[in-house]
Protein backbone atom coordinates (compact mmCIF):
# COMPACT_ATOMS: atom_id res chain seq x y z
CA UNK A 1 0.00 0.00 0.00
CA UNK A 2 2.85 2.12 0.31
CA UNK A 3 2.10 4.06 -3.50
CA UNK A 4 -1.34 4.75 -2.28
CA UNK A 5 -0.53 6.74 0.51
CA UNK A 6 -2.86 9.66 -0.43
CA UNK A 7 -5.69 7.12 -1.23
CA UNK A 8 -5.35 5.88 2.31
CA UNK A 9 -5.55 9.28 3.74
CA UNK A 10 -8.69 10.14 1.64
CA UNK A 11 -10.40 7.53 2.35
CA UNK A 12 -10.72 7.86 6.20
CA UNK A 13 -10.64 11.53 5.61
CA UNK A 14 -13.83 10.88 3.03
CA UNK A 15 -15.11 7.64 3.08
CA UNK A 16 -17.63 6.45 0.93
CA UNK A 17 -18.81 4.18 4.17
CA UNK A 18 -17.76 3.62 8.01
CA UNK A 19 -18.47 0.81 9.40
CA UNK A 20 -17.59 -1.14 12.68
CA UNK A 21 -15.60 -3.46 12.88
CA UNK A 22 -15.06 -3.89 17.16
CA UNK A 23 -16.02 -1.94 19.70
CA UNK A 24 -12.58 0.66 18.96
CA UNK A 25 -12.24 -0.27 15.35
CA UNK A 26 -13.49 1.64 12.39
CA UNK A 27 -13.13 0.64 8.72
CA UNK A 28 -13.21 3.76 6.17
CA UNK A 29 -14.54 2.19 2.89
CA UNK A 30 -14.17 3.89 -0.36
CA UNK A 31 -15.41 2.27 -3.99
CA UNK A 32 -12.10 2.54 -5.85
CA UNK A 33 -11.36 0.32 -9.48
CA UNK A 34 -14.09 -2.08 -11.17
CA UNK A 35 -15.81 -3.04 -8.07
CA UNK A 36 -13.09 -2.98 -5.49
CA UNK A 37 -13.10 -0.88 -2.30
CA UNK A 38 -10.47 0.14 -0.38
CA UNK A 39 -10.57 -0.57 3.30
CA UNK A 40 -9.00 1.38 5.73
CA UNK A 41 -8.79 0.06 9.58
CA UNK A 42 -8.14 2.62 12.15
CA UNK A 43 -8.87 3.39 15.59
CA UNK A 44 -10.30 6.88 16.81
CA UNK A 45 -8.81 8.15 19.55
CA UNK A 46 -9.74 11.78 22.10
CA UNK A 47 -7.31 13.66 20.72
CA UNK A 48 -6.09 11.95 17.80
CA UNK A 49 -6.35 8.59 15.55
CA UNK A 50 -4.20 6.41 13.86
CA UNK A 51 -4.53 3.43 10.70
CA UNK A 52 -3.85 -0.01 11.68
CA UNK A 53 -3.32 -1.22 8.09
CA UNK A 54 -5.16 -1.03 4.38
CA UNK A 55 -6.01 -3.06 1.81
CA UNK A 56 -7.79 -3.15 -1.59
CA UNK A 57 -10.42 -6.26 -1.74
CA UNK A 58 -13.22 -7.90 -3.76
CA UNK A 59 -15.14 -9.69 -1.27
CA UNK A 60 -18.14 -7.47 -0.32
CA UNK A 61 -20.04 -10.06 1.31
CA UNK A 62 -18.07 -10.38 4.43
CA UNK A 63 -18.22 -6.59 4.89
CA UNK A 64 -21.78 -6.29 4.50
CA UNK A 65 -22.57 -8.36 7.43
CA UNK A 66 -20.83 -5.31 9.69
CA UNK A 67 -22.45 -2.37 11.07
CA UNK A 68 -22.83 0.55 9.14
CA UNK A 69 -21.90 3.82 11.07
CA UNK A 70 -21.90 6.24 8.36
CA UNK A 71 -22.95 6.01 4.69
CA UNK A 72 -22.60 8.90 1.75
Amino acid sequence: MAGHLNEVLLAVAAPDKVLEESVDELLAIVHERQSKLLVVVYKEETVDGFILTAFFTSKVNKLSQKTILWQK
